[in-house]
Order: structure tokens, then C-alpha cells, then sequence
């Protein structure tokens, strides 16, 4: 089987959990710190805030901004849906946003006509690991005085104009779920150059104490959303692997690029000028007219793991009778993800690409 996804570990990793397990500080210590310190450096923000979830990132990053009921955030439609989920549990409204059919990002041209007085953010997610149109975006919420959360969760190792995602606006949020480019197993990541925002978020993940007087002060409501110390350590030792895990996956979807060019009844993932992407995932979407499960069902029958990119939000029932978004539901309906990570050899993709031209050549043949 070749696997959709699988995180890269070795014995570094199990070495570093190792030594956590003996030293007895298994919650928010010197590794967690550590790895706060690396992963700010990278995005190039002064403060790095680790917590326990990619989730728990967007979920701090609403708190944080004093964001709640009666107030409304623009969420792109086509996204994992925690990114409006958060929003809804804050009491506020997940305004959601149609995308750019070619990219799969929110696309710019239709903020305008969804930012109302009860707008409070606008929520850019680097889909897959390719960076949104962060100009444009950061453009206007800008001259709105609205802030940008950046959902950079796919997307550590990327850069928008020579700059890293995660450090473009007012917080970037990460996770390190498996299927991401650097696994922790859970966790998750929120940076920022504000340090008064970082020292809200620092409380916050930790039941809402800060470091006053002799035992600290609880000075908000908050949570208990904080990372493991192995959790860190596992971080530690993938950050060290973290450029050439990012080369590798380059190299592979070069490869598949080049071995699926041309191929009917496809459309290719694309990186614009200035977005240089980490190929988290490679989407591809299948022609209208062709069913995508069945190109799904087809690569499983021969031993390729494949799935849909990732969902509607508007469709899922929970956002019934939410905006129309039809390049969402579009992509929905026939983008699929084909196997890419960094244990895959060339083979595999050679085996990946025949396969998903037989596939739809014999599809083509059958209409």
C-alpha cells in the first residue's frame, strides 16, 4: 500500500521521549520552551505560544482577540471545519467565504462584499500548504482595521513573497496533527509579533494565570489547552529534519507534476509566483462529469491511498443555510488528495501517476 501520509520518525524522536519519561517534567517545561524558540525563528515572530492542538491554536486565537457573540469572522467555506467551529463556540458568527477555484484559498475579490460593522477578523487559511493571496487580504483588513488570522496549520516551511507563513499578520496558527509536515502527534502552535497578544494567549492556555506575585494571579477564565513535554521533544527533533523533509516533498510533487502534465480529465495543483508551498498535500481535482469516489475506489483497488481534499463547510449540516460557495462545493464534490510525504521513492510516484492515468483514460474510454 502506498500510504496517503506517513509522519517521519526515528530514533531521535524516541530517544527525546526517552529522556522526558525519566526526567519526571512530562507538562509545559524547558522542552516545551525549546520548541517555541525553534519554531519562532522559522516563522520569524518573537513570540511562539505551544498548545494542544491546531484547533486549540484557532480556539486561543478567537478568545484572544476579544472575539464573541454578535460578532462575525469570514472563514474560507472550503477548510477543515474547526476553522469555523471555533468562531461558533466563541458566539460569534463564521461568515464563510468562497474560494479561488485554481488555488483552493479564500479568494480576495469576494472579501469585500462580506465585511460588515460586526466583522472582527478575517480567517486566511494556507490550504495544503500553499500560502493564500495574503496581499490583497492583508490589504484590506488593513484599511478596515480588521485582523488577519492565519490559519497556517498545513503550512510550516512556506513562504509568501520570501516570507514565512505564520508571521505575515496578527497570528499565525499551526498544527502538528500526522498528516502535517511535522508531527508531534497532536499539537499545535500560535505565533505573533504583539507581545501583549502573546501574554493573553500564554494565560489563556493555562486556566488564565499570569506570573504574579508569589503563586500567580488567575486574571481571566481560561483553559487547560498545553503541550506535553515528549509532545515537545518529539518537535525538537523534527525541527532538525524540518528543511530537508520540506526539499523532499518539493522534489516528489515536481515529479508528479511533471508525470501527470497533460494528463485529461485533471486539474493540477499550481503554485504561483511568490507562494513557494511545502506540498503538505497534493489536491488534484477531477474533471466535472467524472466521479471522484470512483477514482478514489479505483487507486484503493490498486493498493494507492487517496481521499477527498477536504470539505464544504456550508455543506456539512451543523452550517445548513450558510452563504452559497460554489468553487467550495465544486472542490468538494471532485478534489481528491494523492499519496505525497517524504518515505515515499520515486517509484511510488511513478506508480501513482500510471495509475491515476489508466484510471482515467479507461474512464474517458467508458463515457
Amino acid at each position: 500500500m502506498i500510504r496517503l501520509a506517513a509522519p517521519e520518525l526515528g530514533p531521535e524522536e524516541l530517544q527525546a521521549v526517552a529522556e522526558v519519561l525519566a526526567s519526571g517534567q512530562l507538562v509545559q517545561g524547558a522542552r516545551v520552551r525549546e520548541f517555541e524558540e525553534r519554531v519562532a525563528s522559522v516563522v520569524g515572530t518573537p513570540h511562539a505560544i505551544a498548545v494542544s492542538s491546531g484547533t486549540a491554536a484557532l480556539h486561543l486565537a478567537v478568545l484572544a482577540l476579544g472575539i464573541g457573540p454578535g460578532d462575525e469572522v469570514i472563514v474560507p467555506d472550503f477548510t477543515w471545519p474547526g476553522c469555523a467551529n471555533v468562531v461558533e463556540l466563541a458566539g460569534a458568527r463564521a461568515v464563510l467565504a468562497d474560494i479561488d477555484p485554481r488555488t483552493y484559498n479564500l479568494a480576495p475579490a469576494v472579501l469585500p462584499a462580506l465585511i460588515s460593522p460586526r466583522t472582527k477578523a478575517i480567517m486566511a487559511v494556507h490550504l495544503f500548504g500553499l500560502p493564500a493571496d495574503m496581499s490583497p487580504i492583508m490589504k484590506l483588513a488593513r484599511d478596515r482595521g480588521i485582523p488577519v488570522i492565519e490559519d497556517a496549520a498545513c503550512a510550516l516551511g512556506s513562504t509568501y513573497q520570501g516570507r514565512p507563513c505564520g508571521g505575515l499578520d496578527r497570528i499565525g496558527c499551526f498544527s502538528f496533527h500526522p498528516r502535517k509536515i511535522l508531527t508531534t502527534g497532536e499539537g499545535g502552535m500560535l505565533t505573533t509579533h504583539d507581545g501583549a497578544l502573546a501574554e493573553r494567549l500564554r494565560a489563556l492556555r493555562n486556566h488564565g494565570l499570569v506570573a504574579e506575585g508569589k503563586y500567580g494571579r488567575f486574571t481571566s477564565a481560561g483553559l487547560n489547552l498545553r503541550l506535553t513535554e515528549f509532545q515537545a521533544a518529539i518537535g525538537i527533533a523534527q525541527m532538525a529534519r524540518l528543511p530537508a523533509m520540506v526539499a523532499r516533498r518539493r522534489e516528489l510533487a515536481a515529479a508528479l507534476l511533471v508525470q501527470l502534465a497533460g494528463c485529461p480529465g485533471v486539474q493540477l495543483p499550481v503554485e504561483p509566483d511568490g507562494h513557494l508551498t511545502n506540498w503538505q498535500s497534493f489536491v488534484v481535482t477531477i474533471a466535472d462529469g467524472l466521479d471522484r469516489d470512483a477514482v478514489r475506489d479505483a487507486l484503493r483497488s490498486r493498493d494507492i491511498e487517496a481521499t477527498i481534499g477536504t470539505h464544504a463547510i456550508s455543506a456539512q449540516p451543523a452550517y445548513t443555510g450558510r452563504e452559497a460557495c460554489p468553487n467550495s462545493l465544486r472542490a468538494y464534490r471532485q478534489s481528491l488528495t494523492l499519496p505525497l510525504h517524504p518515505r515515499m521513492t520515486d517509484a511510488d510516484v511513478s506508480t501513482v501517476a500510471s495509475a491515476v492515468r489508466n484510471i482515467l483514460s479507461e474512464t474517458e474510454r467508458r463515457r
